[in-house]
């Protein structure tokens, strides 16, 4: 029970609340909100549950071991990985952790890498140009961008990239939401 107790008081100070204002949003007094931080009494899982509602969580997240959160990513200890019918490689650069909303990754294509599917869901794009130049079609307006570039622009828009060097490019993108 101790991760439950530590998890409410870490979730409390991340959302910028005092004991004060947890009480007034759950109804549970601060003296009694003050000793469960402290793990010095028992909760219910009805006052659990106000907790929870307060925070927009679900009962569980507060039973989760945060040990195994990552924040960094080593280089060489990326997971690379390619998405079935694309040829580009794929870095995952992001951290490991709930609700996180923000897909960062570093992008390989190949040499002369062309269109195979257009995409388009819900969320947003970015892309940096580390290395080489690629051609992006959003909404069949053609944007050409070089090393130290960017595009950003909304998924909901049908759109796709193509590198059209003969050697690799290198793209940063941060994607939302997390799609994969």
């Amino acid at each position: 029970m101790r991760e439950v107790y530590e998890n409410i008081k870490t979730m409390r100070k991340q959302s910028g609340m005092t004991l004060k204002d947890l009480s007034e949003k759950t109804g549970l007094s601060v003296g009694f909100l003050s000793q469960i931080e402290r793990g010095n009494s028992n909760l219910g899982i009805s006052s659990l549950k106000k907790i929870a509602d307060v925070f927009n969580v679900n009962i569980s997240e507060f039973f989760q071991d945060k040990i195994n959160y990552t924040y960094v990513t080593r280089k060489g200890e990326e997971q690379v990985f390619q998405i079935k019918g694309l040829n580009t490689l794929y870095a995952s650069l992001g951290g490991n952790f709930d609700k996180r909303v923000l897909a960062p990754y570093k992008l390989i294509l190949k040499p002369n890498q062309q269109k195979r599917d257009s995409f388009k869901f819900s969320g947003e794009e970015f892309y940096y140009v580390l290395k080489g130049a690629m051609k992006f079609v959003v909404e069949n307006k053609e944007y050409a961008i070089y090393e130290g570039d960017s595009i950003h622009f909304p998924s909901y828009l049908e759109h796709y990239g193509e590198n059209l060097l003969d050697e690799e490019t290198e793209l940063l993108g941060v994607i939302t939401p997390v799609v994969f």
